[in-house]
């Protein structure tokens, strides 16, 4: 069993959490954030440290692994990169909830996180640090670019690509063979018939592209 750090101790942090403990194959020893005070606790998991400490906490806790459980995307990916260069022998694990279905050739890049009644089908490739959000559903052959995610409900068709740093919010459908650019969102509700270019915003029935956005804006 792995010893994780985990970054961020809000919402998003307690979902992350609650997976750990049902998968049971990875043990977090402590909590890092910038913002919250050392001793916070979230489920009896304490804040260790802010990110600048990981060196020195991850050889004091044995760790081996880290997870980034921040729900932003451009945030989450930002993160990422600096622990990379903080702390590079330290490995990105992935999060998968025991009631997900994971079907064949199926690939988990690391540090993502696969929430409750996930269905994921044969082929979909997902990328570093993605999200797939409770009882969202990746038809076949699907590509979840790096740092994109699917907000609960959301439903593909097959052979969709979410582009790097893409969202797609509650609820969302996107009919098969289309293209979610990046750092691109689709509105919650919305039914995606044809691509939707990078960095713009699209939602409605059918979605249509409402303006444009730049990387790192906020969207949560």
């Amino acid at each position: 069993m792995s010893r994780v750090l985990v970054v961020g101790a809000s919402g998003h942090a307690k979902v992350v959490l609650d997976i750990f403990e049902k998968q049971a194959m990875h043990q977090v020893v402590g909590l890092l954030d910038d913002f919250k005070p050392i001793g916070t606790s979230v489920f009896g998991y304490e804040v260790v440290g802010s990110v600048a400490d990981v060196c020195r906490l991850a050889t004091e806790l044995r760790a081996d692994g880290l997870f980034v459980a921040i729900g932003d995307n451009f945030i989450r990916s930002q993160l990422v990169e600096r622990l990379k260069s903080l702390a590079s022998q330290l490995s990105f694990v992935v999060a998968v909830h025991p009631s997900a279905q994971i079907a064949r050739g199926v690939n988990l890049g690391g540090g993502s996180v696969v929430m409750a009644g996930v269905v994921i089908n044969s082929d979909s490739q997902i990328s570093e640090g993605c999200i797939l959000n409770t009882n969202s559903s990746l038809d076949h052959d699907n590509r979840m670019g790096a740092f994109s995610s699917l907000a609960p409900r959301v439903a593909t068709g097959g052979n969709v690509t979410l582009a790097d740093g893409s969202t797609v919010g509650i609820g969302a459908v996107i009919l098969h063979d289309r293209r979610i650019g990046q750092h691109a969102v689709v509105g919650a509700g919305s039914v995606v018939t044809r691509d939707v270019p990078d960095l713009t915003v699209a939602y409605g029935i059918p979605a249509k592209v409402v303006r444009l956005r730049t990387v790192g804006e906020k969207y949560l």
